[in-house]
């Protein structure tokens, strides 16, 4: 199994763990847009509670990657999918992260799904 596999089959495991459903190929899409940074243990997770890490998943991820429009609902979906992992869960995966936001807002296409 290759690394990236590893990482796919761990993000998947801990998102079973928390009856969170996934679709794993799409998963794996999220994760290799991540690109090395998944191997990185501070980039590979999101601070839940850090104003500005939140604002960088906002603008990075919901509006250049996805193309949203900025707007109150980007905030309330990243705070809801804050909520569903546990706030108390200290790895928040950016790969699950992003995969739950990007299933919220319906932009499954821009992975080609």
């Amino acid at each position: 199994m290759s690394k990236f596999d590893e990482k796919v089959a761990l993000y998947k495991k801990f998102m079973d763990d928390r009856d969170l459903r996934s679709n794993t190929d799409l998963l794996a899409a999220v994760t290799k847009g991540l690109g090395p940074s998944i191997y990185k243990a501070d980039a590979e997770t999101v601070s839940g509670s850090d104003a500005k890490e939140l604002a960088t998943v906002k603008n990075n991820f919901l509006i250049k990657k996805l193309g949203l429009t900025d707007s109150k609902e980007l905030d309330e979906g990243i705070e809801e999918v804050m909520e569903r992992i546990g706030k108390s869960e200290r790895k928040k995966y950016r790969a699950v992260v992003y995969y739950m936001l990007m299933k919220k807002f319906d932009k499954e296409a821009v992975y080609g799904f």
